[in-house]
């Protein structure tokens, strides 16, 4: 049992009747009144988000979990497959398990976090970033930049992200996993 001074974001808990991973949190101490803990949990089994807000020192019951690094290798309409980098055994998990699904390459290295008590994968964490290639994008207008203008393009893997006007098919960009926006374009 663990309470809310130990939450973090990352943490799984069990939460009516499901586990909950908690994406989102923040200590609130108002001036009047006793401090409570604001909590954004993402269901491991329904990928549902909820809002929840925890009084100061309520209790509440962690899963133990552990971390394995896996390599994502194919998606089969809506389940994905993984292998273990270890002893290369393989696990499929459906997409609602994944944050940025449309974000991951055949090869990612990905952190995928199991329940110690029946090792059943709960749910998978992306790297910060990823590397991805610009296959499709409107060509930027020249004179088009007093604002920080930018324009849709399309990755390898499928997924629209905006990104500046000079970003041209063929560039190398690296993308935040996390808001899934475009971070800087890499250079060879």
């Amino acid at each position: 049992m663990a309470n809310t001074s130990d939450i973090r974001k990352g943490l799984c808990i069990r939460y009516n009747h499901d586990i909950y991973k908690i994406i989102e949190f923040l200590h609130v101490k108002p001036g009047k009144g006793p401090a409570f803990v604001r909590t954004k949990l993402k269901s491991v089994t329904t990928g549902k988000v909820i809002d929840n807000t925890f009084s100061a020192g309520h209790k509440i019951d962690d899963v133990r979990v552990e971390t394995h690094k896996f390599q994502f290798l194919y998606n089969e309409g809506d389940f994905y497959h993984f292998m273990n980098t270890e002893d290369y055994t393989q696990i499929r998990l459906a997409k609602d398990a994944l944050d940025t699904p449309e974000l991951m390459k055949e090869g990612e290295i990905v952190t995928v976090i199991i329940n110690s008590e029946d090792n059943a994968p709960l749910s998978v964490e992306m790297p910060p970033h990823v590397i991805l290639e610009v296959t499709a994008t409107e060509p930027g207008v020249k004179g088009n930049t007093a604002t920080n203008a930018t324009k849709p393009a399309t990755v390898e893997t499928g997924a629209s992200v905006n990104v500046p006007l000079f970003i041209n098919e063929g560039d190398k960009i690296r993308i935040d996993t996390e808001k899934g926006q475009y971070q800087e374009r890499i250079k060879e």
